[in-house]
């Protein structure tokens, strides 16, 4: 004898038609009180109050007052700030050296990484071990790599100096020389980037997919052509990240790198060779305790950033192709 009651059974489209409506009900859950989400993001939002919002705010107050860190007081200046920074010789000394040097960075740097990359994403022996040693780089601090650099190029005990003296009989002066001083510069924040780039293209370039190529080569081209028409324009989408964070890694990272090495010298024109925005900042505002011209200085960077990002969005992406 059956112990269920047939009334209870459900038909087998009574339950279908039952199980939409548990989907939604879980689709829909929300938090039973309004305090309850902002009390779970009360600790991010002071965090990011306290050490992002209030100094951002309080930077762009004092960008408008001519203002002394030592002596403390303010006095209102509106827009003379900019128009000091814009108007003097010294800063746009400083703008033209940054830009070379941004773009002597982010060129170079990628090209470089990508090469690198290429020839490590090759079925070769021992590819983990050198694959670590392209990477290993990027895992110093700026302040170890700038120590690094500086024993390197030491014009007395330098190694390179001592190879370069008994070999050719020369020991150039690489922190007294403008040209060389800002070219040891250049290639010290080059490797120190080169193992985040080559991270990024070794996944790019692992990720195309071989039939691609394998049909380019049975259509006849060349390694050069494969590479350029084919493989290049399926990791585009990863050239336009890295293009971008190179360019604002070079722009406030490279601080570290020139402190260590040259302290913004040695002297050319009006200001050093490798002075760039961000060093000058820290000059005007932690040396000569000029508050106000280093508050300025910063919101000219932001918006400088700014203008980067908007400019690659618009017009950047139209030569990035998504899929294969």
């Amino acid at each position: 004898m059956s112990l269920v009651n047939p009334r209870k059974k459900l038909s087998p489209s009574s339950s279908h038609r039952n199980a939409p409506d548990k989907v939604s009900a879980r689709a829909h859950a929300v938090f039973r009180g309004n305090g309850l989400p902002w009390l779970l993001l009360a600790p991010s939002l002071i965090i990011l109050a306290v050490f992002s919002f209030f100094p951002a705010l309080q930077t762009l107050r004092l960008s408008l007052f001519r203002a002394n860190l030592v002596v403390g007081n303010e006095q209102f200046v509106g827009l003379a700030n900019f128009v000091d920074l814009l108007s003097s010789p010294k800063y746009r000394q400083v703008m033209v050296q940054t830009l070379i040097f941004v773009t002597l960075v982010v060129v170079l740097g990628l090209f470089l990484a990508l090469g690198l990359a290429f020839l490590a994403s090759k079925p070769i022996a021992g590819a983990k071990f050198y694959r670590l040693m392209l990477i290993y780089p990027y895992a110093l601090s700026p302040a170890i790599a700038g120590t690094l650099w500086l024993f390197l190029f030491n014009p007395e005990v330098g190694a390179v100096n001592s190879v370069l003296g008994a070999t050719f009989g020369i020991k150039p002066r690489w922190l007294d020389d403008p040209l060389l001083a800002f070219g040891l510069v250049v290639a010290a924040t080059i490797w120190k980037g080169l193992g985040y780039n080559i991270v990024f293209y070794l996944a790019a370039l692992q990720n195309v997919p071989a039939e691609v190529t394998e049909a380019a080569e049975i259509d006849g081209a060349t390694p050069w052509q494969n590479f350029w028409r084919v493989v290049f324009p399926l990791i585009s989408p990863m050239t336009f990240f890295l293009l971008f964070t190179n360019i604002v890694s070079a722009l406030f990272d490279s601080f570290g790198l020139v402190d260590i090495l040259t302290r913004g010298g040695p002297v050319y024109g009006q200001t050093g060779i490798t002075t760039f925005l961000l060093y000058q900042l820290y000059e005007d505002g932690f040396r000569n305790f000029k508050t106000g011209a280093a508050a300025s200085q910063a919101v000219a960077m932001l918006l400088l950033v700014g203008c980067i990002v908007f400019l690659q969005f618009r017009y950047g992406n139209r030569r990035v192709h998504y899929g294969a």
